[in-house]
């Protein structure tokens, strides 16, 4: 099977969206895709939904390459909708979404008091994060609507060897480091990992993690670590780079990777998500590569 550049037929998606071309997008899309939903019903809704956008914004507000499939995101210029497709290897379109993007201006603004590092070495790759649903599923929750979730990829891919393994993802067992120095105030330690990978515990969504209380009102969540890896217990002062744990796949986790947040209070479900300044000044996106020091 050829090996299609997805960002040739990528580039043609919003294009074709704004200049109604929806019979030949739906034509590009899988079987599985047209069986799903009809070319009248879909370009009917298309259609519809494109009345009022004159273009998309012309980057792509992110690309994500995972397991051979490439995900791509762009926002219209008003910034009030957005679109979304996933391409394969062989250039079918096997995924296409049309959003209506919420808003939150107000807490979008705002900026934790601290600055923070990353809570990891080496590079790591952000696989949700960002200020709208399509980039950042967290989004849509209060409690945890600027939350991040990091894992490792190697050439599009984070785990080598057998998938339903936890040892075969590049950042199982990672050390995890605090973010901020800060007082721990909350730990978790005793979640089995998910196993086999694909299994969630939605009953403990968090998993093992680590709560730290860093002052003026901010705590940091460090969550899905590895089954008895954590290192500090409640009540520990810790400066920032400590290790506190291994990274794990416990709680509602799909695979090995870290959650991150930070709130304006102790309780996870309660607390209102903030918005986090890094050290390095950078705003994270989905599908940005950063590296820890």
């Amino acid at each position: 099977m050829p090996i299609y550049d997805t960002s040739l037929i990528a580039e043609r998606i919003p294009l074709a969206c704004t200049t109604g071309q929806f019979g030949l997008l739906y034509e590009a899309c899988s079987i599985s895709f047209r069986e799903e939903v009809s070319k009248e019903e879909f370009c009917s809704y298309a259609s519809s939904f494109h009345h009022d956008i004159i273009r998309y914004q012309p980057t792509p507000a992110s690309v994500v390459s995972m397991g051979g499939i490439v995900r791509y995101v762009w926002i219209s210029d008003n910034n009030q909708k957005g679109l979304s497709a996933a391409i394969d290897a062989s250039g079918t379109i096997i995924g296409l979404r049309l959003a209506h993007l919420a808003e939150y201006p107000i807490t979008d603004q705002l900026k934790s008091h601290f600055r923070y590092r990353f809570p990891f070495h080496g590079e790591w790759f952000t696989y949700w994060g960002g200020k709208n649903d399509l980039v950042n599923y967290h989004y849509a929750y209060e409690n945890q609507r600027y939350a991040y979730d990091f894992l490792i990829q190697n050439h599009g891919s984070s785990s080598e060897g057998d998938p339903l393994l936890n040892e075969s993802y590049y950042a199982y067992g990672k050390p995890v480091l605090a973010p901020c120095a800060g007082k721990v105030v909350r730990v978790e330690n005793g979640i089995p990992d998910n196993s086999p990978v694909g299994m969630r515990n939605e009953e403990k969504p968090a998993g093992n993690y680590v709560e730290i209380d860093h002052g003026h009102g901010e705590y940091s969540v460090l969550a899905h670590l590895q089954y008895h890896s954590v290192t500090v217990l409640s009540g520990d002062d810790v400066q920032a780079g400590d290790v506190i744990g291994l990274c794990g796949n416990s709680g509602n986790s799909s695979e090995p990777h870290l959650h991150f947040q930070v709130s304006n209070g102790s309780e996870l479900l309660a607390a209102k998500s903030i918005p986090i300044v890094f050290e390095n000044g950078l705003e994270l996106v989905q599908g940005m590569t950063v590296i820890g020091k």
